[in-house]
């Protein structure tokens, strides 16, 4: 084989593996077809052209979706990292000579991430790095992870409970469970709070389907409490406007707390768990210059802000990316 007959191998190989990754991920060849700009009968050839150069059968086929077989399955685990390697090439390439001045970062986050841990971080980054595009997808935490799954985003910052096996979390920054009252409250003058002084009050809590009602209703049932749920409602501004009413108590994550509110606060760590917020990824993507360099600024901030304010180093991840990433 010449030396330009083998370049067209290889490219051509390329552009095989990136159609089946492609197609593996979403399960569709159309899908695929449209992520990377060709025609449907396009991409299906070249995945059948790659099982008849591999000898193999790499999908089921059934109806409009395919499913991959268990070689499928192999080949993607390998070929997954190097189309992601290839592609990264140029930008990867920069930002180890020392430039990273163009490109683009998707990062999906819940609303209350984006208001009360993305702010600085983001304005870092985008002051160090001014030719790096970003783009912010307000989403809930199911369609986070469905947009991290399918490579629609670089990555998501959340919360992490339950770490599915297709998912990588890396916990940044941990934040204290935190009672919030109206001043003048009587849970705010008492020395101590215990849970069964919170449970004779209302309490004002996001939805139920969040992990935070779902948190809260764990313990107190641990504890043999009854409690009563005052008012159902979405985002801590929301809610903290709503205490400060009068409306009820509430039970927060310190992260929302700037300080500045009409209101009275004090710690929970004895009786609710801390919350960690960071980076939530596909398993085996590969990471570009760009995500590693976000993360490297905002664990730099977040570490520096932890001395600052002689708060406890961050620590592992204990909470969910939860459907509406209340927190």
């Amino acid at each position: 084989m010449t030396g330009a007959s083998a370049g067209r191998g290889t490219h051509n190989r390329l552009k095989q593996l990136r159609a089946f990754c492609h197609a593996a991920r979403v399960g569709s060849v159309s899908a695929a077809a449209e992520l990377v700009g060709l025609s449907q009968p396009t991409v299906s050839l070249q995945i059948q052209s790659l099982e008849r150069e591999l000898d193999t059968v790499l999908f089921e086929r059934r109806g409009p979706k395919i499913q991959l077989t268990p070689e499928g399955a192999l080949l993607f685990e390998l070929a997954q990292p190097l189309v992601q390697g290839i592609d990264a090439l140029q930008e990867t390439f920069a930002a180890q000579c020392g430039r990273l001045d163009r490109g683009r970062l998707d990062i999906a986050a819940g609303e209350s991430t984006i208001l009360y841990i993305l702010p600085e971080p983001v304005r870092g980054f985008a002051e160090q790095y001014p030719g790096i595009e970003l783009q912010l997808h307000n989403v809930t935490g199911r369609d986070g992870l469905a947009m991290v799954r399918a490579d629609e985003v670089d990555l998501a910052v959340g919360s992490m409970l339950e770490v599915p096996d297709d998912i990588r979390y890396i916990p940044i920054v941990t934040y204290r469970p935190m009672l919030i009252t109206p001043l003048g409250h009587p849970l705010a003058e008492q020395a101590e709070v215990s849970l069964q002084d919170i449970a004779e009050h209302g309490l004002i809590l996001p939805p139920r389907h969040l992990s935070t009602w779902r948190q809260v209703d764990l313990v107190f049932r641990q504890q043999g409490l009854s409690y009563q749920v005052r008012l159902e409602a979405g985002g801590w501004e929301v809610i903290k406007k709503y205490v400060t009413l009068g409306l009820g108590i509430s039970i927060v994550t310190e992260v929302c707390l700037t300080g500045e509110e009409p209101l009275a606060s004090r710690p929970l760590d004895q009786y609710f768990p801390a919350r960690s917020y960071g980076l939530v990824l596909r398993r085996g993507k590969f990471m570009s210059a760009t995500s590693k360099r976000f993360q490297a600024l905002m664990t730099e901030l977040f570490l520096a802000r932890a001395k600052r304010l002689s708060k406890p180093v961050p620590a592992a991840g204990d909470d969910s990316f939860e459907d509406g990433l209340l927190g």
